[in-house]
């Protein structure tokens, strides 16, 4: 069995609310993250994604619960460089450049994996003199990204890491990230862009409430959603339609019908051998779909 790296059991974070009252922003989180894994960890706001990510990270400390990272406290971690972060809040110094920046947070660093090289690989070389000041949120987001990367990290924590950028600044993002994986680095990541979760992790945790309702590989958690999506080219009658196997809805756009099913199977062997319906596309139920169900109450589906 591959030994944690990460582990937390039972942890409750609160904060203070409003009129006297306690909220609990983590509430008995358990979870265990091994050694090379990729993990979004999703979640409406307020769901505690972030709360969590500090705790590991040591910038906060639960209140119950026991949190070790490397068999010690996460604030060692840190210390040691073996945990780099990119994280939603933390400003930067307007007035240096990109390369000032990473300049001045390497010489904080008693070993580091050098200044061009972290530059490139958060594709910072063509802006490498611009204010940080002058910097798009999403290239402000790629500095933090390479000062992250410094410590020649073994884990890298992620809080909307590819928040104000663009698509394509996205895929070069997430291109880059995919090399840290192969190189052995662990990456959890909080995203609200699901398609990122869908693409990139090897395994979901979400989030609810300050509590895990579904942890698993990202497969596995999509099919939460209880539903696939076949479309067809058909003009069906009525009666046609009421026949049809394991269709939970459908609709209809023309010529186009689009069906959500419990059994794809059944219902594409029972179109294409009883219907004259053809060019059929099937369609997983995404993770977004899964998110909605699990996190959205069950009288708004009714």
């Amino acid at each position: 069995m591959t030994e944690a790296i990460i582990s937390a059991e039972a942890l409750v974070k609160e904060f203070p609310g409003g009129g006297g009252d306690r909220v609990r922003a983590v509430d008995g989180v358990s979870l265990d993250f091994e050694r090379g894994e990729i993990a979004a960890v999703l979640g409406p706001n307020g769901a505690g994604k972030t709360t969590l990510l500090d705790m590991v990270l040591g910038l906060t400390a639960p209140d119950a619960g026991r949190l070790t990272v490397f068999g010690g406290q996460p604030q060692a971690a840190v210390r040691a460089g073996r945990i780099g972060a990119l994280l939603q809040t933390g400003g930067l110094l307007p007035d240096l450049t990109v390369k000032e920046t990473v300049q001045i947070i390497a010489a904080l660093h008693h070993q580091h994996a050098g200044i061009e090289a972290v530059m490139e690989a958060a594709d910072l070389t063509e802006i490498a003199s611009r204010k940080v000041g002058k910097c798009s949120g999403g290239q402000q987001q790629r500095v933090k990204f390479a000062l992250a990367l410094l410590p020649q990290p073994e884990v890298l924590i992620l809080d909307e890491p590819t928040a104000g950028m663009d698509p394509a600044a996205r895929h070069r993002f997430w291109d880059r990230m995919a090399l840290q994986a192969e190189a052995g680095t662990t990456i959890l990541f909080a995203t609200h862009y699901l398609e990122e979760a869908e693409q990139f992790a090897r395994r979901t945790v979400l989030m609810h409430g300050g509590r895990v309702i579904a942890d698993g590989p990202t497969d596995h958690v999509r099919q939460h959603a209880g539903a696939a999506h076949i479309t067809a080219i058909w003009q069906p009658t009525a009666g046609q339609l009421q026949q049809l196997p394991h269709v939970e809805s459908h609709q209809v756009q023309g010529r186009r019908v689009n069906f959500r099913t419990t059994d794809s199977d059944a219902l594409a062997r029972h179109l294409l051998t009883a219907t004259d319906a053809h060019s059929l596309t099937i369609r997983p139920a995404s993770l977004e779909e899964a998110f909605m169900q699990l996190t959205t109450p069950q009288e708004a589906h009714r």
